[in-house]
């Protein structure tokens, strides 16, 4: 992984994506080492890997155990689309939101990946890469985790669409436990919803033996007074099969910024790249070690208002979890209220939870709140992904990674 020290992004006037007056804060406590007795803010893992209570730990895979505290629930259903999309998402072709769909980006990731592996170029899941993709066999396309009880205790609440009424907001957290469940495992709530029919997840019916879920009531409060969710914390709920997700210790010095990655499901061993190409024909970023094609997101990326800047641009620096300065006239919007407003940080930021800055003045890569509008949605000028997969390529670029930009 590239070292997490950037230059500070800071007094900016980052105006096509309204990231004016930018600094690097936290939105959590400090994290200074791995020493054992820190609080880190959530149930880690384990002392080996610090992010949360749902990693992924392939070793426990044998045998068919999703992880050493759930029971083994098989899944009644071959999913053969959301196993190709797990595995693309393990090795750095992201499929944007894993739906168990084919879609554009999946075909993106798939044309990704046979590129990088010198196969005929169908964005198609084909004989040739089913055969590329055989190491992964193993790898099932769900698994069935336990939502961390601590999960009951954060407050989730709705995000007014009133600049003014956003302004007052500590944080643009998470709007329901349900939202963050499903970023977490990159998808969306009606995908979980498939898997847990009834809200216990899909095959637990016919498992023999204990299993101390009983069926919840779907749709019952969280704490906190917020709107009804179908997941409840303490439950079992089976989930896009996820990887990529250990953060090493020691390997993280901004608290804030290991809490958002072991949210995301992102971790620290990413591969360090050279340079970056975002095709806003294709509606890609590639990103290169050498001449060597190793990761591939769906992006979106400007607008007719406010155009990709075509050319070559150094990265300047990184702002994990970044607050947000609305302007509207930056922001092209001619409502007749010319105020400013400050919006505080979180996932549901307009920037989402990561800034990496450019030398074109204005203009950054950066997360968004709406990840299934990525690639299909136009941009305020700059570079849009999941914040997943944000937060994944913020941790494979540096100041030395070349920028490019074509139409």
């Amino acid at each position: 992984m590239r070292s997490m020290i950037f230059v500070a992004v800071s007094s900016l006037a980052l105006a096509a994506c309204g990231m004016q007056g930018q600094d690097n804060e936290d939105d959590a406590d400090t994290v200074a080492s791995a020493d054992a007795g820190i609080d880190y803010g959530y149930e880690t893992y384990g002392d080996d890997n610090l992010a949360d209570t749902m990693a992924s730990n392939d070793d426990m895979y044998l045998g068919g155990m999703s992880t050493d505290t759930n029971p083994t629930i098989p899944d009644p259903e071959e999913r053969p689309v959301m196993q190709a999309q797990v595995v693309l998402d393990r090795v750095g072709f992201g499929p944007g939101v894993i739906d168990g769909k084919m879609g554009m980006s999946t075909e993106n990731a798939l044309r990704g990946f046979q590129e990088a592996n010198d196969l005929d170029i169908t964005g198609e899941l084909d004989a040739a890469t089913e055969s590329a993709l055989a190491e992964w066999e193993r790898i099932p396309a769900t698994r069935v985790v336990t939502i961390p009880a601590s999960w009951a205790e954060t407050n989730y609440s709705e995000i007014p669409e009133d600049p003014a009424a956003k302004a007052k907001l500590e944080r643009l957290g998470y709007k329901s436990l349900d939202e963050r469940l499903a970023e977490r495992f990159h998808t969306t709530v009606e995908v979980l919803k498939q898997l847990n029919p009834n809200g216990r997840p899909a095959g637990a019916g016919a498992v023999e033996g204990p299993n101390p879920q009983t069926t919840p009531a779907p749709d019952v409060a969280h704490s906190g007074g917020e709107e009804p969710g179908y997941f409840q914390a303490g439950r079992q709920v089976r989930v896009p099969n996820i990887g990529g997700d250990r953060i090493a210790p020691g390997s993280v010095k901004n608290g804030g910024w290991q809490q958002t990655l072991a949210s995301l499901g992102v971790g620290t061993e990413q591969k360090e790249v050279d340079r970056i190409v975002v095709s806003k024909a294709a509606k890609t970023l590639k990103a290169y070690q050498g001449d060597k094609l190793v990761a591939l997101f769906t992006v979106s990326s400007g607008s007719s208002q406010f155009p990709l800047p075509l050319g070559e641009w150094d990265i300047v620096g990184e702002a994990y979890n970044p607050p947000y300065s609305y302007d509207p006239e930056v922001l092209g919007k001619d409502d007749g209220d010319s105020e400013t407003y400050r919006f505080a940080p979180g996932p549901n930021s307009p920037v989402g939870v990561v800034w990496i800055d450019l030398s074109k003045e204005h203009y950054g890569i950066h997360g968004t709140p709406d990840p299934e509008t990525i690639g299909r949605a136009q941009s305020s000028g700059c570079v849009r992904l999941t914040n997943w997969d944000a937060a994944r390529l913020a941790g494979m670029v540096s100041q030395s990674t070349q920028v490019i930009f074509e139409a």
